[in-house]
């Protein structure tokens, strides 16, 4: 059974992002405020979980959270910015715009994080991709304290929740594109570097889902763009 808060006495958020070692698709994230009662005997990391049981989930969460939010951020910016960047700004736009706000977040993660971009509360905007800022400054969810968990989203259930409300959203996006370019079969795959993504890659060459910072083929071969 996953405990249900870190700070008890605290109005707390779970946070967790999807989709961040994939090749192609956005990275999305999750934040999720759960109420003092909330428990749920199935809801664990949502790796842990076959897909049924994640859509079966997602409603369940959806029905009882007191707020929450979700984000993706679109491969371009994730060139832009870098993917480390791209999915903390996504997970800081859902946390600026839960209602109530929170007054403490749990991140699925650990604390390596070095590279934090300072972001607009107001427009979501990375002001400062290449400043650096220690792990304890205030400049990572604007002000908000929190704490970084490893393997949070198998400890925690908000963490928990996030994450599945971030893997199937972001699966549902991917079953969209996938329409538009069936060649890659993102519905089956969801943009990971599975054997067969790539040699569609090799064979079709890479569309504007994909992410062209990363290393779409394991050899170094030049793609039509």
């Amino acid at each position: 059974m996953l405990l249900p808060f870190f700070h008890v006495e605290n109005l707390e958020c779970g946070t967790d992002e999807a989709g961040r070692g994939c090749l192609a698709g956005p990275v999305t994230a999750a934040a999720i405020l759960l109420p003092v009662n909330f428990r749920n005997e199935i809801l664990t990391d949502s790796k842990q979980l076959n897909e049924a049981t994640r859509f079966k989930l997602r409603p369940i969460i959806e029905e009882q959270a007191i707020a929450f939010w979700l984000t993706h951020i679109d491969a371009s910016e994730i060139d832009s910015i870098n993917i480390l960047n791209a999915s903390i700004k996504a997970m800081q736009q859902c946390i600026v715009r839960l209602n109530p706000k929170p007054k403490y977040i749990i991140v699925d993660g650990n604390t390596s994080i070095n590279h934090i971009p300072l972001i607009c509360p107001t427009t979501g905007n990375v002001l400062n991709k290449a400043k650096k800022f220690s792990i304890n400054q205030d400049n990572f969810f604007n002000g908000i304290p929190y704490s970084c968990i490893v393997k949070g989203d198998s400890k925690y259930m908000s963490i928990a929740a996030a994450s599945i409300l971030a893997k199937t959203y972001r699966d549902d996006y991917m079953n969209t594109i996938h329409e538009e370019f069936p060649m890659y079969n993102w519905k089956k795959n969801k943009g990971y570097p599975t054997k067969e993504h790539r040699e569609a890659i090799k064979k079709y060459g890479v569309t504007k889902y994909h992410r062209m910072s990363f290393k779409l083929l394991p050899e170094q071969l030049k793609l039509e763009i």
